[in-house]
This record gives C-alpha cells, sequence and structure tokens, in this order.
C-alpha cells in the first residue's frame, strides 16, 4: 500500500540521514539486461522484458541492491501506453504492464531483505552488499522523446505541434496507473526540456498524485538542458512544486555535472540528484551507443566525492554503467566523512 506524500518525504530524509547524508541510486538498466541475454531491439527497449522476461529485470534490480543501491528505478522508462498499444495491446493489458514494473522491483526489494536477514555479515566474499537498509522503489517517467525511440530525448525538439495539452495528455494515464501501483516515489527522467517540465508539473497538481516525485534533467553542454532552454528555470519549475522532492542530472556525461550541480545549488535548497551515463556518445541513427567514448568506472567514481561537496546527495548511474560502477559508488561514499542530510 502505497504512503502518503509526507511519509514518504520523510523515508527519503530518513534514508539519507542514516546513509550519511548521501545515498546510492542503482545504475543502467537496459545494458545489464542484454548481458543476462535480453534482446532489446524494439521501440519499447527495456521495457520489452516485462513481455518478455520479467524474470531478468528482478535479477538486475538484485544485482543493482547487492551492489550497495538504496533506491532502485522501475522498467517502465520506456513503457508507455501508447507504446504498448502499437504493439496490439489492450488499454487494461498495458496497464497491467505498468504496475508489473512496480511489483517486479518491489519483489526484487523483498527478496533482497530475505537474503540480508539469512546473512550473517553485511559483505560476502564475492564482494555482494548485504546489508538490511531503507530501500525506495522508484517509478519511471521517461520524456515524450524517449516514446518516439529515435533519440529525441537528447534533443528535446518535439515539433510546434506538441504542445503543454498534448504532452499532459500523453503522461496523464502512465502517471496515475504508476502512482496506483505502490512505489516509493516517481521518477521524471531524463526532461529535455522546459515545456515537458511544466507539463509533469501540472499533472503532478491536477491529479493530486499523493507521493513524491523526482525531477531529472538532462545536458549536453554542462549549462543548458539539451533542448537549450536553461537549466535554472527548469529547476526553477520543479522547485515550483511541493511534491517535487529532489531535483538533478541523468544521462549527462560525468565532466558536465560539477558545474550543473553549482547551477542548481542557486535555485533550489531541496536534495540534489546526480545519475550520469558513462560519457558515451549515442547514435540515434544506429541506435546504438558509440564505442570507447566513455569513461572508465574509476574515473566515474573519482567524480563522487566532489559532487557531494558541492551539494549532491544522491549519486547513481545511468545508461551504460553497471553493477560494478554502483558497488564503487557505494564504497566511495562509505568512505566519506559522515556529513548532515538535508533537512
Amino acid at each position: 500500500m502505497a504512503l502518503g506524500l509526507t511519509e514518504t518525504s520523510s523515508l527519503l530524509m530518513d534514508l539519507l540521514r542514516q546513509a550519511g547524508g548521501a545515498a546510492v541510486i542503482d545504475g543502467g538498466l537496459a545494458t545489464e539486461l542484454e548481458r543476462h541475454g535480453a534482446d532489446l531491439n524494439d521501440p519499447l527497449w527495456s521495457a520489452k522484458c516485462l513481455l518478455t522476461s520479467p524474470h531478468l529485470i528482478r535479477q538486475v534490480h538484485l544485482d543493482y541492491l547487492e551492489a550497495g543501491a538504496d533506491i532502485i528505478i522501475t522498467a517502465s522508462y520506456q513503457a508507455t501506453i501508447q507504446g504498448f498499444a502499437a504493439k496490439g495491446f489492450s488499454k487494461e493489458q498495458s496497464e497491467s504492464l505498468l504496475k508489473k514494473s512496480v511489483e517486479i522491483a518491489c519483489e526484487a526489494r523483498e527478496l533482497y531483505y530475505e537474503r540480508c536477514n539469512k546473512s550473517s555479515s553485511d559483505e560476502t566474499e564475492d564482494e555482494r552488499i548485504l546489508k538490511h537498509r531503507p530501500i525506495l522503489v522508484a517509478a519511471s517517467i521517461g520524456s515524450y522523446g524517449a516514446y518516439l525511440a529515435d533519440g529525441s530525448e537528447y534533443s528535446g525538439i518535439y515539433g510546434d505541434a506538441i504542445t503543454l495539452e498534448v504532452l499532459k495528455y500523453f503522461h496523464r494515464r502512465r502517471l496515475q496507473v504508476l502512482a496506483e501501483a505502490g512505489p516509493d516515489l516517481i521518477a521524471f527522467e531524463t526532461i529535455p526540456n522546459k515545456l515537458e517540465a511544466q507539463a509533469c508539473v501540472q499533472l503532478i497538481e491536477e491529479e493530486n498524485i499523493s507521493m513524491p516525485a523526482w525531477f531529472a534533467f538532462n545536458s549536453k553542454d554542462g549549462v543548458n538542458v539539451v533542448s537549450g532552454d536553461s537549466l535554472v528555470e527548469c529547476v526553477s519549475i520543479a522547485e515550483s512544486c511541493k511534491k517535487v522532492v529532489a531535483v538533478g542530472i541523468n544521462c549527462t556525461p560525468p565532466r558536465f555535472i560539477h558545474g550543473l550541480i553549482s547551477s542548481i545549488t542557486k535555485v533550489t535548497p531541496k536534495p540534489i540528484l546526480v545519475y550520469p551515463n558513462s560519457g558515451e556518445s549515442y547514435d540515434a541513427d544506429k541506435k546504438e551507443w558509440v564505442q570507447n567514448t566513455g569513461v572508465s568506472d574509476e574515473d566515474f567514481v573519482s567524480y563522487v566525492n566532489k559532487w557531494c561537496e558541492i551539494g549532491a546527495s544522491l549519486i547513481g548511474g545511468c545508461c551504460r554503467t553497471t553493477p560494478n560502477t554502483i558497488r564503487k559508488i557505494y564504497r566511495s561514499l562509505s568512505n566519506r566523512p559522515t556529513s548532515s542530510a538535508p533537512q
């Protein structure tokens, strides 16, 4: 059963306090699903596994929990009612698949707690973290561009036909269904422009969503969001909504994160989350990541304490990061001096 806004907001603050002021978000989902044998060459991308192999999604969630993640994000980033309809599924079937994404994550959390209860130590010889701690499930809502499956979330250019009302209509039922499924948070991810941020804030208010949300924008220049809209203006839109309890950046090269955090801290006192990609370039035409264009896990993690020092309190990874990345983030945060969580 889902908790109310106040209770769940308190859960996030409790998580940050118990984690010493900085908590760990999980890493890339699609890369790990493919490593486990999933074929994601489909407009549904990782959401395809809700149909074909939910057990793999559960396993990847578990892998991240055992790597030290405090927050796991559902496999619903590219799961939309419109996308499922294009595959011939009814509205009821589509809604059931959306709910399933939350159910799988919750099942993984319960399985993880069972493993923790059976373990005699917080860490096993094979470096699995089995530490009983608060774990939150964030239901992912990808941008309209993600649904298009043409890389538009990396440009934010939707065209004049896509208005505020069109975006609200597109997201409305998915938001309702995911909220009803009982996650702890709603994660609006890879928001590429100001218009979509406005649409999501208005929907949260109009639908009286009872649980908190986070907003994660993406950037390709370290200054603005990918559409060219001002990051400060986008963050200000999120800041204006009391139900948005954390704001930050995802799917952005690590080298840009420091400057983006600095900009965000000027606009909001809310917890700042950052979960960058590996720094690799995405080829939208080929629908693949360009090999050898990113940073190593060691280089990625070398940034983490600096991000925390300037204001980030929720750290993870996005595309092309792995449980190994998250384990290194967990260790890096575990070794830093304890600080106070945001009040």
